[in-house]
């Protein structure tokens, strides 16, 4: 009879487990890197280290190489109203359309793997006028638009779509008007 009590645990466990079931981080099925190139504006973002200075005016900037690789340029406003930058490049997971790895090392450096970092776009407008970018750990997010602001409806979807995929966004900083 002492199996009972364990049996029922277990059962409760599993119940408690599979009702916080969340989606797995998906990337899209299809990204066209050309009609993705060009400015976005970040309107949204996990904290992150290499952004704590940024508290405004955020901008990432992507464009097609010929060796088949992006240059990245990412721009913030800082606290002091000033402007830093950095430069990098991402490159495309091969297989997998919505994935890319990105580095902000020197090209010397790139030969290492740990310098890559995954950068999955995990929603997309089909007219590529906004995206949402994430990585599989749920570490990073960020909600980009063409304009520097967004509708507070469609704001409010994508990060439904992102919570649904098991990403907290309790600590989400917002950068750019939502109205």
């Amino acid at each position: 009879m002492h199996l009972r009590p364990a049996l029922l645990a277990a059962a409760l466990l599993f119940t408690s487990v599979t009702a916080y079931a969340v989606e797995p981080v998906r990337s899209v099925p299809e990204l066209d890197m050309g009609r993705y190139a060009g400015q976005w504006h970040e309107i949204a973002h996990l904290p992150v280290s290499f952004q704590k200075k940024c508290v405004g005016d955020i901008t990432a900037t992507y464009a097609l190489r010929a060796d088949g690789r992006i240059s990245v340029h990412n721009a913030c406003r800082t606290g002091d109203g000033g402007r830093i930058a950095a430069e990098g490049v991402a490159r495309p997971v091969e297989g997998e359309a919505g994935q890319l790895q990105v580095r902000f090392v020197p090209d010397w450096l790139a030969w290492v793997p740990l310098v890559w970092a995954d950068y999955w776009v995990i929603a997309l407008d089909p007219d590529y006028q906004w995206a949402v970018v994430g990585d599989p750990d749920r570490k990073y997010l960020w909600v980009l638009s063409r304009s520097p602001q967004m509708d507070a409806a469609l704001f409010a979807s994508l990060k439904a779509k992102a919570e649904a995929m098991g990403y907290d966004l309790s600590p989400l900083k917002v950068m750019a008007p939502v109205d």
